[in-house]
């Protein structure tokens, strides 16, 4: 065997050698050709009963092709701005290949926006061209007209006859008059956006975060792994959550990847159209909000129906109780907890249990997937205190959670030089308070903005939020910190009765169940019993309007 001197292979080691791999750049087109060419007859589903359609990757393929050779001819560039204002249907799928595809940017507009956030979004992305859902043009007709970017709508059926309008094309009309035989699509850089979507917007105008080919790319590769979303072209995929929040949260690239299913609920979806369609189409895999989780947890219960080939619940959004993971756990179903924002494209962690967790009591197992869990591969998280430094692994002291890795924002779009969402060392701040425990579950305690400080001491709305939601007569519960005298603040809690605990539920009833859960100071004052909580436009509780209905004397206590 030849010798090799320390001081030869120092000098190799010193050497850069020069990359041997092709230049492949990270596009979606790759997505695209992989899945529609291997898996051309798997199935694409959008709605339920008599008003279903289903077509096949094949179908879907020869389509997008067609609407990318159709957008070029009418002049659409490489860069350029398109926005949707839809339902999730198989149509909003075509977009989200034909835009990119094409060179340019899909903006996934929020319909459940107030109408001023509709139009700012829209000019500020300076959208050249919107497709809009029939259903939903009652809401963008009033702003219409202050869309100064937009130089034509596209109109999409949904099951009513269009109303032709001189002002709009028709989507199959501008689809047939493309070409699937030429080749449509644009090969961009890696580092090209392909999609734009916006916050909420629950503290000042909505930000905007575009995300690249190749972070959307790397992060439909991570949701096809066993230890994240499990995707595969075995899967049947139903996404709740509407795609306009924190684009799709990734499912719509991950599956066609795979030649997974992809189920699509449509207009309207209630929680009886989904419980048919998660019956109907076999769906083994579902996504959405806790607030979808637990109305489709009472149809179950109320119809005795349970959906057969479902075994996984991906949840994220805002925190998912444990009470709810049990009842599930009951039927059969894994309810794993998520944890992502529209900076993050959206996945950032877990909460499967560990292998070294599962001789645990069942109890431990179900708090430890109560929490967000820990990052996904790719994703760097880390908790900090107000020193800077990074909390001790403990469960109990709490600090902000930080996160970076290749799909992670790193600006806003148009808004380059803003800090203030980002550390100096190049973290995303999230907003989010948490503690880590000795495992490494990270457990998010409150939004920076939500947490109660009451005699100095924190107070997790959160916390009371999920206990509240256990007791049997709860059907949603939100805290909020509402001023006083003393102690500076206290909380305050808004429920929900079930409906057929309706007025059978009162204030000492649910103080003496919080009372052996928490210390005697973090029990809210008082109890105000609504019809229903608001929420933004993406399921959460929208607790600025609580505050504000306090504020203005809407809401009072005695």
């Amino acid at each position: 065997m030849m010798e090799v001197s320390a001081k030869a292979m120092a000098d190799r080691t010193n050497v850069g050698l020069a990359a041997t791999t092709m230049d492949f750049p990270l596009t979606l087109e790759h997505l695209f050709e992989h899945g529609t060419r291997l898996f051309g007859d798997q199935q694409i589903v959008t709605g339920v009963g008599p008003s279903r359609h289903c077509y096949t990757y094949a179908d879907f393929r020869q389509r997008v092709r067609r609407l990318a050779d159709a957008l070029r001819t009418w002049g659409v560039r490489p860069g350029d701005r398109v926005a949707s204002f839809a339902w999730n249907t198989y149509r909003l799928l075509e977009l989200y290949f034909a835009v990119p595809l094409v060179g340019a940017v899909l903006h996934t507009v929020n319909f459940r926006l107030f109408p001023d956030q509709i139009a700012y979004v829209v000019n500020h992305a300076e959208d050249r061209l919107i497709f809009v859902d029939t259903s939903l043009l009652p809401i963008l007709e009033p702003v219409r007209h202050r869309l100064s970017t937009i130089e034509h709508s596209v109109t999409m059926e949904n099951g009513a006859i269009a109303e032709r309008r001189e002002w709009a094309l028709d989507y199959e009309e501008l689809l047939e008059s493309g070409n699937a035989d030429r080749d449509p699509f644009v090969r961009v850089p890696e580092t090209a956006a392909a999609a734009l979507c916006y916050t909420s917007g629950t503290t000042g105008n909505p930000k905007g975060v575009a995300y690249s080919h190749r972070a959307l790319t790397l992060h439909a590769f991570m949701e096809c792994m066993t230890d994240t979303l499990r995707v595969s072209h075995r899967s049947t995929v139903l996404g709740l959550a509407s795609m306009f929040h924190a684009n799709g949260w990734g499912l719509p690239h991950s599956c066609t990847l795979v030649g997974a299913k992809q189920v699509f609920p449509g207009p309207h979806p209630t929680p009886s159209t989904i419980l048919q369609t998660l019956v109907d189409e076999k769906v083994t895999t579902a996504a959405g909000i806790p607030t979808q989780l637990t109305t489709l947890l009472a149809e179950i219960e109320r119809t005795g129906v349970r959906p057969p080939a479902l075994q996984y619940v991906f949840a994220a959004g805002a925190a998912v109780p444990a009470s709810l993971i049990a009842a599930y756990d009951r039927l059969g179903i894994a309810v794993v907890q998520a944890w992502g924002m529209t900076e993050t494209a959206p996945v950032g962690t877990l909460a499967w249990l560990k292998p070294s967790l599962e001789e645990r009591p069942i109890v431990e197992q179900v708090a430890k997937r109560a929490t967000v869990g820990y990052a996904m591969p790719g994703v760097e998280t880390r908790v900090v205190g107000d020193d800077g430094h990074e909390v001790p692994s403990d469960g109990k002291t709490i600090g902000e959670l930080q996160v970076r890795g290749p799909w992670v924002t790193g600006s806003y779009f148009k808004e380059p030089n803003r800090t203030d969402s980002f550390t100096d060392d190049g973290w995303l701040r999230s907003g989010d308070l948490a503690v880590v425990d000795g495992d490494g579950y990270v457990n998010l305690v409150d939004r920076a903005k939500d947490i109660i400080k009451s005699g100095g001491e924190w107070i997790s709305s959160v916390a009371l939020e999920s206990a509240l939601i256990c007791h049997p007569k709860v059907f949603e519960a939100a805290v909020i910190g509402v001023a006083d005298p003393k102690w500076s603040e206290r909380p305050l809690a808004f429920a929900v009765a079930r409906p057929e605990c309706a007025g059978q539920i009162s204030e000492a009833e649910l103080r003496d169940f919080l009372q052996p859960q928490f210390p005697k100071w973090w029990l809210p004052d008082h109890f105000v019993f609504v019809d229903a909580i608001p929420k933004t436009s993406v399921g959460k509780f929208d607790k600025k309007v609580l505050r504000q209905r306090v504020a203005e004397g809407v809401v009072t206590w005695t």
